[in-house]
């Protein structure tokens, strides 16, 4: 196995024991490849999620430009749902973990078809 499938086993193992969700392995793998060499990186794979403009730009550059959605308080809502989910304490919360839960959350599998 290479990193990336290390890597994606690791978000699958943190869906199941920290979000109580079973992963959907293809998307998660699509998702997961969506977030390109981020992943790589120990700063960039993850989400500071008390930090404000950090959420802010997963709302911009992942809700907005990649799954094509709306702007409106709704997206702020879901990020944070989704925050709350992983556990607000979990010091590391992986981009690819918070992108394949706000993906489930708003029905945008097939932006992954």
């Amino acid at each position: 196995m290479g990193r990336r499938d290390d890597l994606i086993e690791t978000y699958a193992e943190d869906l199941r024991s920290k979000c109580g969700m079973q992963p959907d392995m293809d998307l998660l793998t699509k998702v997961t490849i969506g977030c390109g060499p981020a992943i790589y990186d120990a700063d960039a794979s993850t989400v500071a999620a008390g930090q404000e403009h950090e959420l802010e730009t997963v709302k911009d550059n992942f809700l907005i430009k990649k799954l094509g959605l709306t702007d409106g308080p709704q997206l702020m809502e879901a990020i944070n749902q989704v925050i709350e989910t992983y556990g607000k304490s979990e010091r590391n919360k992986y981009r690819a973990v918070v992108y394949y839960m706000l993906t489930k959350h708003f029905g945008k599998e097939s932006v992954y078809g």
